[in-house]
């Protein structure tokens, strides 16, 4: 594990610094809340180096967020606020800790013979499928409904809010989206996001995904390699949450390690 001085410091850095130009963040206790469009919303976290939170603070930030037609949600880093998951609890969320992984070593795979890596322009037709296969991880029913492999350009998902506010972002490089393709079919989608911190980039991997039907081939690794090798061109610290500890895994195969984990804390799935 990464023991440079500083680095969970500017994870919380970039947390704080990634919203601001998309919402006011409006402090509630020790809790900065961020208050933009619903189509891109941002969790309320722990203001930089607050150590302790109490669940009166959750339930407010929860109210502010109900009231803003944004989702309630929290996140934070659990070494930097260890109170925050039992404060949560208390307000009636529910806590889920994922792997925290910086960028150490970084190791370059290589694609599979035949796929082809592109960046994903503002303007691609496309756009709003792969940010669909991006959320939904290919997930099966989106490969048929949403648009099939081999389809036109014509056959993405519907532009909606969220789809423009992702243009805006490819457009300004606040978001870089990749695509591995393989016979003119996406294989593989990843982005990440690049923030000012201080005047130093810091950008974080916000998700890759793979087709079940190319999975076992390298083409997620490879991609994910891409992408940190594109994000180090001005960024000198990456990093990422992995959705549980075998895709961590995969993530520590291209040079990524385990600095610790993040919290996150959101209503209860209706039953």
């Amino acid at each position: 594990m990464p023991t440079r001085p500083g680095l969970l410091d500017r994870v919380e850095q970039y947390a704080a610094a990634a919203p601001l130009a998309d919402a006011r963040v409006v402090p509630v206790g020790t809790l900065d809340v961020p208050i933009g469009s619903p189509a891109w919303p941002y969790p309320a976290r722990p203001r930089p180096g607050t150590r302790t939170v109490g669940a009166d603070d959750v339930r407010r930030a929860v109210a502010l967020q109900d009231e803003a037609g944004l989702p309630a949600a929290v996140e934070w880093v659990v070494e930097r606020t260890p109170s925050l998951a039992a404060a949560a609890r208390a307000a009636g969320l529910v806590v889920t800790e994922f792997p925290l992984l910086v960028v150490d070593d970084p190791v370059e795979l290589l694609l599979p013979h035949g796929v082809r890596l592109y960046l994903v322009g503002a303007e691609d037709p496309r756009l709003p499928w792969y940010q669909e296969l991006l959320e939904t991880a290919f997930a099966p029913d989106v490969e048929v409904a949403g648009a099939p492999e081999g389809a036109a350009p014509d056959g993405a998902a519907a532009e909606d809010a969220r789809t423009a506010v992702l243009r805006e972002r490819v457009a300004t490089g606040r978001t870089v989206v990749m695509v591995a393709v393989e016979d003119g079919r996406p294989v593989a989608v990843g982005a990440h996001q690049p923030v000012d911190v201080g005047g130093r980039e810091v950008s974080e991997v916000v998700g890759v995904a793979s087709s079940p039907r190319r999975r076992g081939r390298g083409v997620g690794a490879a991609l994910a390699s891409a992408l940190v090798a594109q994000a180090r061109e001005t960024a000198d610290l990456v990093f990422l949450t992995a959705g549980d500890d075998d895709v961590a895994r995969v993530y520590e195969r291209v040079g990524f390690a385990w600095l610790g984990a993040t919290g996150v804390a959101d209503r209860p799935a209706p039953r």
